[in-house]
């Protein structure tokens, strides 16, 4: 059986033309937006409006960049904070959904358990740190734990909120067909709090990599977070921007992938 080729309309055409258009000219204003705060900044060193050594400027941050890439520590540091944030953002989202799901079947425990997560939740998380190196000793366990502690408790309470929300008629007529609370949950609840889960993923995947930076600040020797707080014991400020750059970079890039996956998912459910 042959599939009709899609038409698509005149009226549809601008739309899309339009659409085009409006990504391009936000992303020439974020670019013309960045390098105007570049050359601002290097114009400033350069006539001494601030102290170079203190602020640094564009071009000795990208000059140390370029050594740290020549010396391996470069790509040394991001993998191992990458590695550790990958990891401590899927156990985040493993975890938050079994949990969630655990309180969305059973309703006493979601009220048991409830004002404990959001006491855990408001909990200062740089405060665990200390704590979780005692119990855990300095190490990269810890630092993941340290990245999951930030977002873990939020994640819970939101992704429970989502599937809370579902539409009651919805999952009305999946038990007047006769299904039980396992299909009510695959059929309605999972796909209708898809895009309230995309949300979370975004908020998590930048939490995850802060936890993670805090970790390192205490209980690592190699890292982004590692090298931002040796560089500043040391007065090497151009290292510590250039960490700091780069982790805005990682950030950019993971809300990006993010991003890239609801896309597919919102084009999947579409089509």
């Amino acid at each position: 059986m042959e599939v009709p080729e899609t038409v698509v309309t005149p009226l549809q055409q601008q739309y899309l033309k339009k659409h085009r258009q409006h990504h391009l000219f936000v992303a020439v204003c974020r670019l013309l937006g960045f390098l105007l705060i570049l050359t601002v900044w290097e114009l400033a060193s350069d006539f001494q409006l601030i102290d170079s050594f203190i602020f640094s400027s564009p071009l000795k941050v990208v000059r140390t960049i370029g050594t740290m890439w020549t010396d391996g520590s470069l790509i040394r540091h991001t993998a191992i904070t990458l590695g550790e944030t990958a990891a401590s953002f899927i156990l985040v989202i493993l975890f938050s959904f079994l949990t969630a799901t655990l309180l969305w079947f059973f309703h006493s425990l979601s009220e048991i358990l409830e004002p404990w997560l959001v006491i855990l939740n408001s909990l200062p998380k740089s405060a665990l740190a200390p704590l979780l190196i005692v119990w855990l000793g300095a190490s990269m366990r810890t630092i993941i734990v340290a990245g999951m502690s930030v977002a873990i408790f939020g994640s819970i309470i939101s992704m429970y909120t989502a599937f809370c929300e579902t539409d009651p008629e919805a999952m009305k007529l999946i038990y007047t067909l006769g299904g039980n609370r396992l299909q009510v949950m695959t059929h309605v609840v999972c796909p209708s709090s898809l895009p309230s889960v995309i949300s979370i993923l975004k908020v998590n995947i930048g939490l995850c990599l802060v936890g993670v930076i805090i970790g390192e600040f205490l209980a690592a020797r190699e890292g982004l977070g590692y090298l931002i707080i040796y560089s500043s014991q040391v007065f090497r400020l151009d290292y510590l921007i250039a960490a700091l750059i780069i982790l805005c970079v990682i950030a950019f890039c993971l809300y990006q992938l993010i991003q890239k996956l609801e896309h597919q998912i919102r084009k999947s459910r579409l089509s």
